[in-house]
């Protein structure tokens, strides 16, 4: 299949729906062999029939991308199946379960870090070498809105987006001279599961461009980022949220209003 990504070699993590599945198909579309990561074994496969049947190229490649061990079988497969790996967009990613910080535990934190940043992190530096001896290659993190404008309950969230967005200018400086250029991109208040038509009416109300956003918007910057015409940029941050972010205050900050919060009188039982 040609197509203004033909040839190339991505990587998707977490592309087993949403987002991650949209740039996947998106990419493919354009000519680039996939390689589509998930944890879950059937969406991934249903990526890749997706994929193939119309007429493109695609593996799959099943991984928890917070075990340094399964992160590192993604990487074995692209090298084994295509030869190489120049395009990592760095996807997967947990919000839930909402917990106001009183609420919240160790275990919580550490499953949303891990998986949110820490995966950033151990994909990149599978990529990033395979990436530096050819001298070139695109890193694309995906941030939120929360790594500068918090939620309330998402404390875990929000620290993995801000640390994600640090890790990107970081690790711009560190591959530029190997030829590594790396961005993130903030998605807005994006349906990736179907909003009713009130729904996204309510959502739109606060989103500037009057609706919110798909998956599908959100695949069009991805290949931009990873595309000859993105070339003199690195360590940018590049938001898609339909000017959502640039109003004084986040359309989601209520999401769980002070009047949801813990009583002091119950937090003996929260330990």
């Amino acid at each position: 299949m040609g197509g203004t990504h033909a040839g190339q070699v991505v990587v998707v993590t977490g592309a087993g729906r949403g987002i991650g599945r949209a740039i996947a198909e998106r990419f493919a579309g354009a000519g680039a062999s996939v390689v589509v990561n998930d944890i879950d074994a059937e969406v991934v496969n249903e990526v890749v029939d997706q994929i193939t049947t119309a007429g493109g190229t695609a593996t799959s490649a099943v991984a928890d991308v917070s075990d340094s061990s399964q992160v590192a079988t993604i990487f074995d497969t692209a090298l084994d199946t295509y030869g190489t790996v120049e395009v990592l967009v760095n996807n997967a990613g947990i919000v839930s379960p909402m917990l106001h910080f009183f609420e919240a535990n160790e275990a919580w934190w550490r499953r949303i870090i891990d998986v949110n940043l820490t995966g950033h992190f151990l994909c990149s530096h599978r990529a990033a070498r395979i990436m530096a001896d050819k001298g070139a290659g695109v890193i694309i993190n995906m941030s939120s809105g929360g790594a500068t404008r918090a939620h309330r309950a998402f404390s875990a969230y929000d620290a993995s987006k801000g640390g994600i967005e640090a890790l990107t200018r970081a690790m711009a400086l560190d591959l530029g001279p190997y030829g590594i250029r790396v961005f993130a991109l903030v998605p807005g208040a994006i349906d990736t599961v179907g909003m009713s038509d009130e729904e996204t009416a309510l959502r739109g109300e606060n989103i500037p461009l009057g609706r919110p956003g798909y998956p599908d918007d959100m695949a069009g910057p991805a290949l931009f980022l990873a595309s000859d015409d993105a070339r003199y940029m690195t360590g940018d941050v590049l938001k898609v949220d339909g000017g959502m972010l640039a109003q004084q205050r986040s359309a989601t900050v209520d999401i769980m209003p002070p009047s949801d919060f813990p009583d002091l009188a119950d937090l003996a039982d929260l330990d």
